[in-house]
């Protein structure tokens, strides 16, 4: 497997006096997320002590016992393991996760040692993720402050997995092969590796880099922007002797936001989000595995 260095941006230059550093980071966030869907960030604003805080306080919380977790309420009875809906090993995922909106993060049912962190590092990645959506909506002549009142905060959530080792590894997925249903995710990984995307028709690995953050274009960025901007597919592959932990940031909007294309002529016709995800569960119910965007191509 060919391992590969995503584009590499250093958010530094977005907050420079100089017009044209400012100018150029934006262009490279435009042109990563054109041509890969995919770009590392430095520098982007968010401690690193909150950062191993946070990784720490994950560690801790998938430590507890099974029965706790499935059961005990936590985090707002959002615990996940596996693939319920799994029918074959190609659509299995070997991993763990609990997947929480950021409306319940602060909620007396979050469990407590972890809810305090949590909510600090929550409210860090939504800057940086309307941030960057600030600099895609501008690039292609909309105004940011429109997109601020799409995707409010209440309405993102935030992922932690936990892959655990897997003895049969070559043949096991960590996360199967898909697409980001929202318009942007951030992601913050250990130093093992394991997440690979689709480059020119291949797939290829991703370099891990603890001091980088991976952002990643979903699909109703995608079709917002009638295509320009990319969501791309990308899997985890499980490890046969080390478990991996990371923390995904979902930038999305209400159920009842409707999506739309940027300009004309549309390549989708009109949805809203709570459309796409019903249809999304509808097709794994189905086939095994999300169709998604073509689904909705005109």
């Amino acid at each position: 497997m060919e391992e590969c260095q995503l584009p590499l941006i250093d958010l530094r230059g977005l907050g420079s006096r100089d017009e044209r550093e400012r100018a150029a980071c934006a262009a490279a966030i435009c042109r990563a997320s054109s041509e890969w869907g995919f770009f590392q960030v430095v520098n982007h604003g968010i401690n690193p002590g909150l950062v191993r805080k946070m990784r720490s306080e994950q560690s801790r919380l998938f430590r507890l016992p099974f029965d706790d977790k499935v059961s005990g309420g936590l985090l707002n009875n959002s615990y996940r393991w596996g693939t319920p809906t799994a029918t074959c090993p190609k659509q299995l995922s070997w991993s763990e996760a609990f997947h929480v909106p950021l409306s319940k993060v602060s909620h007396k049912d979050c469990y407590v040692f972890i809810r305090e962190v949590m909510v600090e590092f929550a409210a860090a990645m939504a800057e940086l993720a309307g941030t960057l959506a600030g600099v895609l909506v501008e690039n292609l002549g909309h105004s940011r402050g429109d997109f601020e009142d799409i995707c409010q905060e209440s309405s993102c959530f935030l992922r932690l997995n936990r892959y655990p080792a897997c003895p049969t590894s070559p043949e096991v997925f960590g996360l199967v092969p898909h697409t980001d249903s929202d318009f942007l995710t951030i992601l913050s990984q250990d130093e093992v590796g394991g997440l690979q995307l689709m480059k020119d028709s291949r797939w290829v690995a991703v370099k891990p880099n603890q001091d980088a953050l991976i952002v990643n274009i979903g699909d109703l960025f995608q079709a917002w922007s009638n295509d320009i901007y990319k969501s791309v597919e990308h899997k985890v592959m499980a490890n046969a002797k080390m478990e991996r932990y990371s923390i995904a940031y979902f930038l999305c909007p209400s159920y009842e936001t409707s999506i739309g294309s940027c300009r004309e002529p549309s390549k989708y016709r009109k949805f809203t989000f709570g459309e796409y995800r019903s249809q999304i569960q509808e097709q794994v119910k189905k086939y095994g595995y999300k169709i998604g965007l073509p689904s909705f191509r005109l």
